[in-house]
């Protein structure tokens, strides 16, 4: 579990064969084998490691599911170690598992903030809210407004300055990972399923509009 506040700044030092290797210091301090550290939003798992760089694997599925593919050496990555029950909430809960990718379509100043603008696909926008949280590249970032193909959040100076946004443009792409506790509720009013031939066929929920408006929500 993650807060989607960056700690440092990686840079990828080889990937390809099923791993990934990155130099950094920071997340390394208190490192050891097993542990769960993200990689612009993605949970890896450190395999080894020495006192400037770790190596984790990368599974198929997750080069299919993220930006993966887009890094080479040199890359700068967002890097988060795991929370630790002591740790501050200071972003939102991150599970590390991205849900698909975006594309950023533009980045335009607003006083002192800067708006990031990315496309994705319905099925991700379904499960942004304005006002809700999302990570971007494994940053808590708050949703500042959502339409119909993209979505925007707002960036501080600082938040531009300390993480992997400062090298990004039109076009390149990101890691998304929604709220957690919106896809479990999206999952829960979907009902239960029953088994039609081979096939799962969810049941119509009795969680309803209606219901809920019945019962004062």
């Amino acid at each position: 579990m993650f807060t989607g506040i960056i700690e440092e700044v990686g840079t990828v030092q080889h990937i390809g064969g099923g791993s990934l290797a990155i130099a950094a210091e920071t997340v390394l301090t208190d490192v050891h084998l097993g542990d769960s550290i993200a990689v612009n939003g993605i949970c890896l798992t450190v395999t080894s490691f020495d006192r400037h760089h770790f190596t984790a694997d990368v599974m198929p599925e997750t080069v299919r599911r993220t930006s993966l593919a887009e890094l080479k050496k040199g890359s700068p990555v967002n890097l988060e170690r795991a929370l630790s029950l002591s740790s501050r909430l200071g972003g939102h809960i991150v599970s590390g598992h991205i849900d698909g990718t975006g594309s950023i379509r533009s980045l335009e100043k607003e006083g002192n903030a800067l708006l990031l603008k990315v496309a994705a696909e319905p099925a991700i926008l379904r499960g942004i809210v304005e006002k809700g949280s999302v990570a971007l590249d494994g940053i808590s970032l708050t949703v500042a407004t959502v339409t119909e193909d993209d979505f925007t959040v707002s960036l501080i100076p600082h938040t531009r300055e300390v993480t992997n946004l400062r090298e990004k443009k039109p076009g390149s792409i990101l890691n998304i990972e929604t709220d957690v506790i919106g896809k479990y509720v999206e999952k829960m009013m979907q009902g239960a399923y029953t088994q039609e031939g081979s096939k799962a066929v969810p049941e119509k929920s009795a969680l309803t509009r209606a219901f809920l408006l019945e019962n004062g929500f």
